[in-house]
């Protein structure tokens, strides 16, 4: 393999891994769901995506490249409508935000 590529691979790894500590960290540290729902979706996307991405420079065969690609837009197009949809049925059931956040869009209408 020609050096250029490994070390790309090599920062692209590093980068990815280190997106999906912050997502770790983010899902331990946040205070409500929806908080933990941004950490988890964005950086955990971003972070795995990142590694997938580092497998397609690293693999010299066009179906595993292919597959690595299809996992990176695959994990684009589904994580941030799945957040959405898991946010909006926790809001539903009757979790509410904390109290660092401080203007709620979506006050719930009894009526």
């Amino acid at each position: 393999m020609i050096p250029i590529f490994e070390i790309a691979v090599g920062v692209v790894l590093v980068v990815g891994s280190i997106f999906s500590l912050i997502a770790s960290i983010g899902l331990l540290r946040l205070k409500d769901v929806y908080m933990r729902m941004h950490a988890g979706s964005k950086a955990g996307t971003l972070g795995s995506g990142l590694m997938l991405i580092a497998l397609a420079i690293h693999a010299h065969q066009i179906d595993v490249i292919t597959r690595a690609l299809a996992g990176v837009v695959f994990f684009l197009l589904t994580a941030p409508v799945a957040a959405h949809l898991l946010a909006k049925a926790a809001y539903e059931a009757g979790y509410r935000p904390c109290s660092d956040t401080h203007i709620d869009e979506m006050p719930k209408n009894d009526d």
